[in-house]
Formats: C-alpha cells, structure tokens, sequence
C-alpha cells in the first residue's frame, strides 16, 4: 500500500515510503486530478482484480521519480500533456513498453518511435469565439495573426505548456523564423497581457473583453456540463476548430509511460493496455470530454458538437523536439510582457 499525504491541493508520496511489491498491485503517478481517474481505475481493479494505488500531483513528478531513483514505486505516469511526456523522457525516467496491442491501437503519430510513451486521449488547442461578434466559423492557426484581429484576442501566458506545445507544432509546420514573425502577429493582435487560464478566456469573451480566445476542447464542455457559475462563459461563446492552412487542427496528448524501475511491470503494461481499449477510451471520452485515440469510440456528443475533428497528421514526437524552440521565441518576441 502506498502511504499518501497531503501538501496543498496535491496528493505526494513519501519518500523513502515502502513500494508496493504485491502482484495484485499497480503504482500509479498522475498529473490528472483523482477524481478524472478514478473512474478509470475502478473499472480496471473490477475487470482485472488488480488494485491500482494512485498518487497524483500538479507538478514535479518526473522530477520525485528521479530522486526515487531505483527504489521508486512508480510503475506508471499518467500526463496531461505533450510537454510533460517530454520531460519525463529527458529525465530518464522511463523504459520501453514493448506491447503489441499498443502498436496496433493508438496510431504511430500518437506514440513514441522508440517506445517510450504513448497517448491514450486527445484534446485539440481551438477557439472560443463570441458568438455575437464572430461570423465566421472556420479560422486557421496562420489567421491569428492577421490585423483584423488586432485588440480582439485573449490568450494565457506564452509559456505554459499548453501554448508551447501549440507554439511548438507552428515551429514545426513552417520553421523558426516564420513561427517568430508569426508569434509577433499574435501578440500585435492581443486585447490584453497574456494571463489566467483556459476558462477565463471565455469569460473575458463573455464580457467583451475580447472576441476570440484560445483553449482547450474539454475545458467548454466542462464549463458547459459541469460548472454552473461558468456556463454563462461557455454559453457565450461558440468553439471553432482551427486547422493550420495547409494541415489539420492541433491536437496535444494524455500521455501513458512505463516507469524506468516499475515494480510491478507486468501489471503497468496490462494497465497500459487497459487504457487503450474500449472501455477506458469511452470513460475518457464522456468522464474527461476528450477525444480516443482508439478508432471507432464513439466522441462525446457535446465535443462532437464542435464540428468534425480533422487532427493534423504532425508526429507528436516531433513536436515535443521543437517545444525548446519555441519557448525561445516566445521570450524573444516578449510574448507575455
């Protein structure tokens, strides 16, 4: 059993804590909040008989992993995003997963060549538009820097992860320097300092603030379904998928990896395994309003709502090499000042 305690709002594991070394156990680290997981968790315990111990936090698990080093109980990390699937790779932190049934479920440009991770669910990096003051509905990424839009974008910091990997899939598609000029268009066209999160973009489009923020897909349905004293934001608001002008829409990762010292190996991997197949992928679909990476699971009606999402065929993998880049850019061109 791993022992858990408190610090903030996060959920940490004691170092030096005993590792769970039973067969019928899996340590999982996760970036998700509990609640998003659990759900996934208990179907797999009920379904396999294995229990599944989680740990999660907001930050600096691949870091916690590390100093653990080969004592660390982690058998598996569950991210949020391209950029901490990154991490955790730089961090050496990680092994191989060498499964099959990952190989054939979740397509090549979702997973790592080398094997070190794979996405079990998608979200795409779109627009939240007045749908009062905005008549078009289809944008390009490329069009956020047009001066039509000057004062009528609201976008969080630059640097989070979140716009870097959106950033870094820019760099990819068209190179640094076009990416520069382009990051100076967008920030040109900002209503306001780049600041809060993805919801507040909405609620500064809901005050008229702005006319188009960006965000992510889950984050209006959530406010939409889920939060009541947010759904006036959502209900202000329209989602446009945005595709890159000769591309598709920019999707980022929740991303699955195998410890490098997992305890429990056998077990990671038929967790692994679990989450890329029909049942976990339609949890993730109506728990979390994000898209499967598994062909054939049916999408959420309200993320369906969105339009048909047409994912741009970039290598996640490749995206993750040009994040450095991009956050490079985005301090060179004072993005957030």
């Amino acid at each position: 059993m791993i022992k858990r305690y408190a610090l903030g709002t996060a959920l940490v594991l004691a170092l030096g804590a005993p590792a769970a070394q039973a067969s019928g156990e899996v340590n999982v680290y996760t970036y998700r909040e509990t609640k998003l997981v659990q759900p996934l968790f208990d179907a797999f315990t009920k379904e396999s008989g294995i229990k599944v111990n989680v740990i999660s936090a907001s930050s600096g698990l691949e870091q916690r992993i590390k100093t653990e080093g080969a004592n660390s109980p982690a058998d598996v990390l569950l991210t949020v995003d391209l950029g901490r699937i990154d991490d955790a790779v730089q961090a050496g932190i990680t092994q191989p997963m060498k499964s099959e049934v990952i190989e054939k479920t979740v397509p090549a440009q979702y997973r790592d060549p080398d094997g070190q991770w794979a996405g079990i669910s998608m979200r795409a990096r779109v627009i939240y538009a007045s749908k009062d003051r905005v008549k078009q509905d289809t944008i390009t990424y490329e069009e956020l820097a047009d001066p039509k839009w000057k004062g009528k974008i609201c976008i969080r910091s630059g640097q989070h992860i979140y716009n870097n990997g959106l950033f870094a899939a820019y760099v990819t598609k068209h190179g640094e320097a076009k990416a520069e000029e382009w990051l100076r268009g967008l920030k040109a066209n900002l209503a306001q300092k780049p600041s809060g999160g993805d919801r507040e973009q909405a609620r500064d489009v809901a005050a008229g603030k702005c006319d188009i923020g960006i965000g992510n897909t889950y984050y209006w349905a959530l406010m939409m379904n889920s939060d009541p004293d947010k759904k006036p934001w959502a209900e202000a608001t329209k989602v446009i998928l945005p595709t890159f002008a000769d591309g598709g829409t920019h999707v980022n990762l929740s991303g699955v990896l195998l410890a490098k010292h997992a305890p429990n190996k056998a077990n990671a991997v038929k967790l692994i395994e679990w989450l890329a197949g029909d049942e976990a992928q339609k949890i993730y679909a109506d728990t979390n309003y994000e898209y499967p990476v598994k062909s054939g699971v049916a999408v959420n009606p309200t993320i369906a709502g969105y339009g048909k999402l047409n994912a741009d065929p970039m290598p996640i993998a490749r995206i993750a090499g040009n994040r450095k880049a991009a956050s490079t850019l985005v301090d060179k061109v004072g993005f957030d000042n």
